[in-house]
């Protein structure tokens, strides 16, 4: 048998790779014997179909209304090719009216506002945004950066010519019933993009006009005309597409519509590119990208290189703003798109040796139908697989899937240098599997923004994230410290077997963060990762390895260290209420700051419906999905308002209304905080060993009788000035763990306190051994211990008695 080796998963006969879709070919082979003349056979080359993918460029003078110009070297220029003519041609492309508001979909500029003036001062390629930002009198402000900056703010509106920068001036129409959330935006271009119709001499005859008279244009080739003609024609056909070597600049998006099956494939990923940077044509439907797969049942793309327009930090950054009228959220990069791959209900795909550079939006990214629920559409994206591609120096997200789109597979792949996310997923059946980040931004789980009762039928943001390397820091809109992998309103996550290298952000953050169009996440296992923490940057950030607020997580067999002397801007495992079924155990911690701290769940009323009911913010306490607890029997802990420190105990949640709602009547109003914890939490936390921790266990949340802290392993070995083993602030079980070398003046093993509301915690200590401690117990308000149930411990060379300071 045939066989070959793909890393974590063995020896593999070819023909199962094959059949998962994986290259079985020699890396840089070509697809055929001879890459296909525009003959008979499976391929057409692009190159015999009138594509020049030359690098060559001159310079010409052109002259207003006239279609002819005079270049300096007519050099590889032929009859038929696509040219561009840079500084010739005054033009406003993708112009469009837009009121920011969710439902209201852009429009064509139209009649709302005459343009005029733009002369190539401020740039070759300037893209205006205009909104409407005040009434009484009516206003406005506009940006020619993509809203880094803003240049002014609350201008009057005149209903007259008014400038903006350069010359470049702009007349609001009255038709238009003008009012904040109204967005215009217009790209000045003067680049003329056409076709060679004649050569004499020095002279191109081009089938349009020029409207300027410059000296120095610069004229390049263009392919987009010709490589869509060839890919027309291979769908038609039911034939593939080879690129030889070359630069193939494209004007207009190249879209594979409706294909069987086909290939597009360039010799190999370095000397095979489309290049976007100077495409304006508009956007549809979320494509505007080199290579747009749209509908059809196979295609694949191999071996090509995408090179864009603004790599990281040359743009606005991967972020949004609210408009002036309280609307949705405005995304600049999507004004100014640029990317790779855009696939749209594209039954199977495979991307395989692609590298994309200097993408400004999605590098890679998938949008289209989905399953709801039982329903199936007619067509939709059932699998993309990116194989052995990279996403380096892109100012937005390097893969996603903007849809809950099926088995999306990102494999072996490097994402260096990426403004945005690394994988964003509002998708199902997800593996990111052997990848290579750095200074790029998080694996995004889930990210669903709706609450829809089909997402807890079939489940939503299913993901493997699996050895990968995650070095340095994760990097999102221009800032560091953002968590690596998240998750939200995923369900059923594994993340396996991954390295952080000299992490300076927070590693794992499964938050339980909801909003009226956001689910819960739950249910993941975190096993087997190494955690580095340690920070190589010149200011550490704070950080967590791991931190988890959502319900259903297993927590195992990982090491979790930083080398050297502990650092206190590291925490190893963070806990929070109300989740309930953690299991925690075989975990290794050294020299963190934090060892393992447990902690509450807050959140403030926005509103009080009655003096039953009332609503959250959505955070800290989440909106549950329908399929759960619905809060019933839960315990609300009141810290402000009529009367705090006080327990209150929730009837229910509304998963429809979003309500929460008391078994009795309590008086509260806007602003009142509380928190809110479970009855029985199911908390296990068991035969982890923590050392060398400057805190190394703080259990500082209410707990339950089911909060388990048994069989660990807590010593102070070289740490200095720890002031106490373990902290316990709520009711837990403490059992079986061995407490050891805490021996510095003063220093605690066990330290006990009243919870947050001030109560005597039930807690139970039996059979624990501690030895060579300062202190063995050390109480906050005398009683504690006493209240407890205490057994069976063993105290060995402690300088006091249990409960003495």
């Amino acid at each position: 048998m045939i066989t070959s080796k793909l890393p974590g998963l063995g020896l593999l006969p070819l023909s199962l790779m094959a059949a998962a879709g994986v290259a079985t070919c020699a890396v840089g082979a070509a697809p055929d014997a001879t890459p296909g003349a525009p003959g008979p056979g499976p391929w057409l080359n692009v190159q015999d179909l009138g594509a020049s993918g030359s690098e060559f460029e001159t310079t010409a003078t052109t002259t207003a209304g006239s279609k002819e110009i005079t270049v300096a070297d007519v050099g590889d220029f032929r009859v038929g090719q696509g040219v561009t003519v840079s500084k010739c041609f005054v033009s406003y492309p993708n112009a469009i009216l837009r009121f920011v508001m969710r439902g209201n979909p852009t429009e064509p500029l139209g009649d709302a506002a005459e343009l005029r003036g733009y002369d190539g001062r401020p740039g070759s390629w300037v893209v205006y945004i205009v909104e409407v930002d005040g009434t009484d009198p009516l206003t406005f402000r506009w940006s020619d950066d993509l809203t880094v900056t803003w240049k002014g703010e609350k201008i009057p509106i005149t209903y007259d010519w008014q400038p903006l920068s350069g010359r470049q001036e702009i007349r609001f129409s009255r038709k238009v019933d003008w009012r904040p959330g109204h967005l215009i935006c217009f790209h000045a271009r003067d680049q003329l993009a056409t076709t060679i119709e004649k050569i004499e001499g020095n002279v191109l005859t081009l089938a349009d006009a020029a409207n300027r008279t410059v000296q120095e244009a610069v004229v390049r080739h263009e392919d987009s005309a010709a490589l869509q003609a060839a890919i027309n024609r291979a769908v038609q056909e039911k034939r593939n597409v080879y690129f030889p070597p070359g630069r193939y600049r494209l004007s207009r998006r190249l879209v594979v519509e409706n294909a069987a099956a086909i290939t597009l494939q360039g010799a190999n990923g370095v000397d095979t590119t489309l290049d976007i940077s100077e495409c304006s044509e508009p956007s549809i439907k979320g494509q505007g990208a080199c290579v747009n797969l749209v509908g059809g049942t196979e295609v694949t793309l191999r071996d090509f290189r995408f090179v864009g327009h603004t790599g990281l930090g040359e743009g606005p950054g991967w972020r949004s703003h609210r408009s002036p009228g309280g609307g949705g959220a405005v995304w600049p990069v999507a004004l100014k798109i640029c990317r790779a791959v855009a696939i749209r209900n594209t039954e199977r795909v495979l991307v395989e040796n692609c590298h994309a550079s200097k993408m400004n939006c999605e590098a890679f990214y998938c949008q289209g139908n989905s399953r709801s629920g039982p329903d199936e559409p007619k067509v939709y994206t059932k699998s993309v697989t990116y194989l052995r591609c990279s996403a380096t120096n892109c100012d937005g997200n390097a893969f996603n899937n903007n849809d809950l789109a099926e088995n999306t597979s990102v494999l072996y792949c490097r994402i260096v240098d990426v403004g945005g996310c690394s994988w964003e997923g509002a998708s199902r059946f997800v593996r990111f599997i052997g990848n290579y980040v750095r200074n790029a931004g998080p694996v995004a789980m889930g990210n669903i923004g709706t609450r829809a009762e089909h997402l807890e039928q079939l489940g939503s943001g299913q993901h493997i994230v699996a050895d990968n390397v995650f070095e340095s820091r994760c990097f999102y809109a221009g800032r560091a410290g953002r968590p690596m992998i998240t998750a939200a309103a995923a369900v059923q996550v594994i993340i396996t077997n991954n390295l952080f290298v000299n992490f300076n952000s927070t590693g794992v953050s499964l938050r339980n963060i909801t909003s009226d169009r956001l689910l819960p996440a739950e249910i993941a296992t975190i096993r087997g990762n190494i955690f580095d923490m340690t920070c190589q940057d010149p200011e550490p950030i704070p950080r967590t390895a791991i931190d988890v607020s959502i319900p259903g997580v297993i927590v195992s067999d990982n090491q979790i260290y930083v080398r050297g002397e502990p650092d206190p801007t590291v925490t190893a495992i963070l806990l929070k209420e109300p989740a309930m079924n953690l299991n925690i155990h075989d975990n290794l911690v050294r020299s963190c700051g934090a060892g393992l701290v447990t902690a509450r769940a807050q959140a403030d009323i926005t509103k009080v419906i009655d003096p039953f009911t009332f609503l959250l913010t959505g955070r800290g306490v989440p909106f549950e999905r329908r399929q759960s607890h619905r809060y019933r029997g839960f315990h609300v802990a009141w810290l402000s308002g009529s009367k705090p420190n006080t327990l209150s105990t929730l009837e229910s949640f509304d998963p429809e209304t979003l309500q929460f709602k008391l078994r009795e009547p309590h008086e509260m109003k806007e602003g009142d905080r509380l928190e809110v914890f479970p009855p029985s939490a199911n908390w296990l936390i068991h035969d982890n060993t923590i050392t060398d921790c400057l805190q190394p266990v703080a259990l500082d949340s209410y707990g339950s009788p089911t909060s388990t802290f048994s069989n660990n392993v807590i010593t102070r070995t070289q740490a200095k000035g720890v002031k106490e083993a373990v902290a316990v602030h709520g009711a837990f079980r403490v059992t079986g763990n061995h407490i050891h070398g805490f021996d510095e003046p003063g220093s605690v093993a066990l330290s006990l306190y009243p919870d947050a509301i001030g109560r005597m915690c039930p807690s139970v200590y039996q059979g624990n051994v501690v030895d060579a401690c300062a202190v063995g117990v050390s109480e906050s308000v005398k009683g504690l211990w006493k209240a407890a149930r205490a057994a069976d411990n063993t105290f060995v060379g402690c300088g006091s008695a249990p409960g003495e300071r």
